[in-house]
């Protein structure tokens, strides 16, 4: 096992002895390898479109600077809905309003992405317990911010701002902003981020229900581009990640080991349809019983029967890391540590410590290391190569190491 670095001699891969075709149930074109991420990385060229404006035409805000335009999607398109909806106003109003609007598209499309880094204050911290827990976080910050820089493209080359911080909870009392990243802790982080906002007296008394469905909060792309933009450049913003292939096997297990009435019906009855020969009517209709080999074979599909998930979803794509400069990268590894470090950080209430129950399937033990040998002893080694390759960028950004293949 080795440890991952973010040098060039990393993207050096050469191919195995004895690889031939993977030899799937069914012909998986356009796998995402290594090498395609690789080109996918050293395409350093990301750009960000405006959609044409009313008038048919496309205006660039910064004509110097083509490849740094960010997106007006029809999500975010707030303020000119609301011009089209206002009557009776003076023209010059209408004017004046748009104007703003074009200044606060120039303003974005001004910023410098990624984010700089800002060092994190850390005033509030109130003893020397956190230093060697500070040291981590700064060698993990450091990290991503060098990978970033040397290898800045790894963000999709058309990416919408709102799409890219749709993920991103926001607490304004506190001023943070938390990424959400399924099967890395986000069920508890959203019950602290309750209880900050003032929703609830403790963590636990929150429900899973009430923290996944309960629409209580604020997420970044429910705001403005102005609000959007004061928060990214003021709050310090949060990610918390996880082993890939760990996080992987999680979700595997609690969407598709235990009832489900969504997984199973969704993603279930498509995967057993295309995946499974001669599968029985009762797997069909009700979707249930996807093994883990077959669940390996929809993610590694370039076109999969149903689409992706977020709780299967590359972080790189979920949170966007080197695009918006994480000021704090936790690890589900070490999560309590990392977690009430940064609530001291944040200057949270002291009696808030992150709790530390399984929200839910309490009785099964908890998804480590052992427990996913036991699932990839079933894959080929070709299929477990082919997994660290599909999440091969959230190795290297998070400096994991290099999983038992």
């Amino acid at each position: 096992m080795q440890r991952i670095q973010a040098q060039s001699s990393v993207f050096s891969v050469a191919k195995s002895e004895g690889w031939g075709p993977v030899n799937y149930l069914q012909p998986i074109p356009g796998i995402m390898t290594r090498e395609k991420i690789q080109e996918h990385i050293t395409n350093q060229n990301t750009k960000f479109h405006l959609p044409e404006d009313p008038k048919g035409k496309k205006e660039n805000l910064n004509s110097e600077r083509p490849t740094r335009v960010l997106t007006e999607t029809r999500h975010s398109q707030r303020e000119d809905q609301s011009l089209g909806k206002t009557t009776g106003l003076p023209t010059t109003k209408l004017a004046e309003k748009r104007q703003r609007t074009k200044t606060l598209f120039k303003k974005f499309n001004e910023m410098n992405w990624p984010l700089d880094i800002r060092p994190l204050n850390k005033t509030l911290v109130q003893d020397n317990k956190w230093k060697k827990t500070d040291e981590t976080q700064e060698k993990r910050r450091s990290f991503l911010q060098e990978f970033c820089k040397k290898y800045g493209g790894v963000s999709r080359p058309q990416s919408h701002l709102f799409h890219m911080v749709s993920r991103i909870y926001v607490e304004d009392k506190h001023k943070i902003l938390y990424c959400e990243v399924p099967k890395a802790g986000c069920s508890n982080w959203k019950r602290i981020l309750m209880v900050l906002n003032g929703l609830a007296p403790s963590t636990y008394n929150i429900s899973h229900d009430a923290v996944h469905y309960g629409k209580h909060l604020k997420k970044l792309d429910g705001f403005d581009l102005k609000g959007i933009y004061t928060r990214l450049n003021t709050y310090t913003k949060a990610v918390f990640v996880r082993d890939p292939m760990e996080r992987l096997v999680s979700a595997f297990r609690d969407k598709f080991e235990h009832p489900n009435s969504y997984y199973h019906p969704v993603f279930g009855k498509a995967i057993i349809k295309k995946y499974r020969p001669n599968a029985c009517e009762e797997a069909l209709n009700n979707g249930s019983g996807v093994q883990f080999k077959e669940f390996i074979h929809y993610l590694l599909d370039s076109h999969r029967p149903v689409g992706m998930d977020i709780h299967w979803e590359k972080v790189s794509k979920l949170c966007y890391p080197c695009l918006i400069n994480y000021d704090f990268v936790g690890k589900f590894e070490t999560l309590e540590e990392d977690a009430n470090y940064f609530l001291q950080l944040i200057g949270a209430p002291k009696e808030l410590k992150f709790p530390n129950f399984k929200d839910r399937h309490s009785s099964d033990e908890r998804t480590n290391a052992q427990v996913v040998r036991q699932y990839l002893k079933d894959l080929t080694r070709t299929e477990r190569q082919l997994i660290y390759d599909f999440y091969y960028l959230d190795y290297l950004m998070f400096n994991y190491t290099t999983p038992f293949l």
